[in-house]
């Protein structure tokens, strides 16, 4: 078996995946190269009030190790980064971590990658994985006088911790998962919280089940019933309703979740006027669905208020809005988002014989099954565009990734060929019918979301969960192009 060099770009979820089973083959030439201060990815960089991940907790962690210490059904942002800093010690993977270390460009020369990263550093692999998530990039709003605001200003994935917010006057922007989670952790706890929304959310009601001492000794003494969580008939009929209502808009599985949306709505806001502010008029699922356990209840605090309308600028002391109203504010937060079409971005990435990555991306991110990319030998993303993100859980769409990723680079360890990367004419057909197919999907039933492209094609996984099983399974060869 060939000895090979690997570099594992991002210590988020998906590079502590790939630095493990790595080790667990026995391979040790390896470096992942983080650019923040200790692992976790987007649970390091996001610690805002009420963070916490909307996939069941017991879905959430890898099949290999499973957690029975959660504290809820779906847990806060502070157990799962704590959950990755265990694994990473568990695994030992910290001597083969360079922390602080962003790496800035990759280029393919004479059948290996030469890498740099931001402080001059260099490194050679034959293989680069690249594992630098979706949601690491903050997105800002375009909004004018935005830097003229003269109070407390941060992204939600910026939190400032410093400021005491009990005696303030904090308005919200964005009404995202994370939104929402900002403001029914603050409802009732600032002095006035205005949640400005461009357009309302569809709100699944979740349990907000926690989990008891009893319970978590039930889970350390019988795996069995974290399985029945994970994967048990509840869990699977809960998934196969969602991902039918996803590819199908006519299914009778999207009719349920609009019937159980709208229900939620009606009962949960008293105030008719705000309940119409807060009733979307797209299709449940169009954009990602919202889960909360309490934000309707939160929303109607007396010290909350919703604002639909458009936002006309912001000014020193607050946000003016087009109807002439005006929020004096002490704290902005921007729950806006990330730059969701970054991946690998802003890393200058060049390819065999020049080939660049900017300009195969200049209508919008694409890879073959969302991981390989032709003209980039040995160059694999793990959760990479148009992969299921949204459809399941993250760290199964990864482990199965990796399945997949491994036997490309079997080709590699066993002498077989020196470089693999998908044709051209592969990825091109790969496109084509995704897109036809995506366009069939809810996220296309009219809607604006961070899933359009500026084509308005949504970048998802347009199929089954079967099928993505299928497919990870084994790669089809005759689609890539092996060279010696």
């Amino acid at each position: 078996m060939k000895d090979l060099r690997y570099v594992i770009i991002g210590a988020g979820m998906a590079g502590i995946l790939a630095g493990i089973r790595l080790k667990e083959r026995g391979e040790h030439n390896f470096t992942l190269y983080e650019k923040g201060r200790t692992v976790g990815g987007t649970w390091r960089e996001n610690t805002y009030p009420g963070v916490a991940c909307d996939t069941p907790a017991h879905s959430y962690c890898y099949s290999f190790a499973t957690n029975p210490d959660w504290s809820a059904f779906y847990a806060p942002g502070a157990e799962i980064e704590a959950y990755f800093e265990h694994i990473t010690d568990h695994y030992a993977l910290r001597d083969n971590i360079r922390f602080n270390t962003e790496i800035a460009s990759c280029h393919y020369s004479q059948g290996q990658w030469h890498l740099q990263s931001t402080d001059g550093g260099k490194d050679v692999a034959d293989v680069v994985i690249a594992a630098t998530g979706v949601l690491h990039h903050p997105k800002v709003p375009d909004i004018p006088g935005l830097k003229r605001f003269r109070g407390h200003c941060f992204h939600s994935a910026r939190w400032d911790h410093s400021i005491e917010l009990a005696d303030k006057r904090v308005g919200v922007i964005g009404n995202g998962s994370t939104g929402v989670q900002i403001v029914s952790a603050l409802s009732g706890n600032v002095q006035r919280l205005v949640h400005f929304q461009r357009s309302p959310q569809w709100i699944m009601p979740c349990p907000d089940t926690r989990y008891t001492e009893e319970d978590r000794r039930a889970f350390r003494d019988c795996p069995e019933k974290i399985e029945a969580v994970r994967n048990g008939p509840e869990a699977q009929a809960r998934r196969g309703r969602f991902l039918a209502a996803i590819i199908d808009v006519d299914s009778p599985e999207l009719a349920e979740i609009q019937s159980i949306v709208e229900q939620n709505l009606e009962t949960g806001v008293r105030d008719p006027e705000l309940r119409e502010k807060l009733r979307p008029d797209y299709r449940a699922a169009c954009k990602r669905l919202v889960f909360s356990s309490n934000y309707y209840e939160k929303v109607q605090h007396p010290s909350v208020f919703v604002d639909t309308c458009e936002i006309e600028r912001i000014e020193a002391t607050g946000v003016l809005m087009q109807d002439g109203s005006f929020h004096e504010l002490d704290v902005l937060v921007l729950a806006t988002g990330f730059k969701t079409d970054a991946f690998v971005r802003p890393m200058t990435i060049t390819g065999r014989n020049g080939a660049d990555l900017e300009a195969l991306w200049q209508l919008h991110p694409k890879a073959y099954y969302a991981m390989t990319i032709p003209d980039f030998p040995n160059f694999f993303m793990l959760n990479g565009p148009s992969g299921p993100v949204g459809n399941f859980s993250l760290i199964d769409i990864a482990e199965r990734q990796w399945g997949y990723i491994d036997q490309l680079i079997d080709l590699l360890r066993a002498g077989k060929c020196r470089s693999v990367s998908p044709t051209a004419e592969a990825l091109e057909e790969y496109e084509k019918i995704r897109a036809k197919a995506a366009m069939k999907t809810v996220f296309a039933s009219g809607c604006n979301s961070w899933y359009l492209d500026v084509e308005g094609v949504p970048q998802v996984w347009p199929w089954s969960y079967e099928h993505f099983i299928a497919v990870m399974a084994k790669p089809r060869l005759l689609d890539y192009e092996l060279r010696g």
